[in-house]
């Protein structure tokens, strides 16, 4: 008797561009752990620094400035700081001493973080708290309150 080969399974042959280099500059879900981690650490030393008044601007300095978040790029090369002053007056001011003064701001962060990279800083005005005030309006109002009363003796009903 003869014996036949038998066929040999053969794998398919690996992509070039493996499945973790794909995805590492996808915007899938949100923002990575990483972006995540150096957002906040640059949200927490920037409020210092400007609580501390360590930038030379007399302009900065006199007002008072909350730092809301920070959100950085995929690459960490860019962080966008939501900034607002304190009592909401003057902000257009508050972005043009901001702008002015990064450079330094960049240093000084650059002093305080133990990162190897300290990312180019870009300023906006922080509206989440404006929202606030407009969500707070919403669920104030008559119509609105009847609807959360009617829905709440639904789930009653439905117990």
């Amino acid at each position: 008797m003869r014996e036949t080969k038998r066929p040999v399974a053969r794998r398919a042959p690996k992509p070039y561009v493996s499945a973790m280099a794909k995805n590492r500059f996808s915007s899938g879900s949100g923002p990575s752990n990483r972006q995540l981690r150096m957002g906040e650490l640059i949200r927490r030393t920037l409020a210092d620094l400007l609580t501390r008044a360590e930038v030379h601007d007399p302009d900065l300095n006199r007002i008072s400035v909350t730092v809301g978040e920070v959100r950085c790029s995929p690459d960490l090369k860019v962080a966008t700081a939501y900034v607002t002053p304190l009592g909401g007056e003057h902000g257009e001011e508050l972005i043009a001493a901001l702008a002015r003064n990064k450079g330094e701001l960049r240093r000084l962060l650059g002093k305080e973080m133990t990162s190897k990279y300290v990312p180019d800083l870009r300023f906006r005005l922080d509206e989440t708290y404006d929202r606030l005030d407009e969500t707070r309006r919403l669920f104030s109002d008559e119509t609105v309150q009847r609807d959360i009363a009617a829905r709440e003796d639904d789930d009653e009903d439905l117990d």
